[in-house]
């Protein structure tokens, strides 16, 4: 089953999209979909914030931007979370994820 990427072009060097993240897997992943959101799991807990800043460090080593350039805008304590990214556009970051 091929599942389509809810990426929305917030403005040209904006994107935003819902990621759904896996907590204390057994290795950091970033890639395919689940009901619309990009799917990324990370080997820290979700303790402190450690589980936020290693998808924000995911995303952005597999879109080869800063960390900076990417933040979690809603969900900071849920496993479905709303993160938008400068710097790329919705086409770049398609094809850098490969979803």
């Amino acid at each position: 089953m091929n599942e389509r990427w809810d990426c929305k072009q917030v403005d040209a060097q904006t994107i935003r999209f819902r990621v759904r993240v896996t907590p204390k897997a057994k290795q950091a992943t970033v890639g395919g979909t689940h009901d619309g959101a990009l799917k990324v799991a990370v080997t820290e807990a979700p303790e402190n914030g450690k589980a936020n800043q290693a998808v924000v460090k995911a995303i952005a080593k597999q879109l080869s931007i800063s960390r900076s350039s990417v933040a979690i805008v809603s969900g900071q304590t849920s496993r479905v979370k709303s993160v938008e990214v400068h710097g790329v556009s919705a086409d770049q970051a398609t094809e850098r994820l490969g979803v």
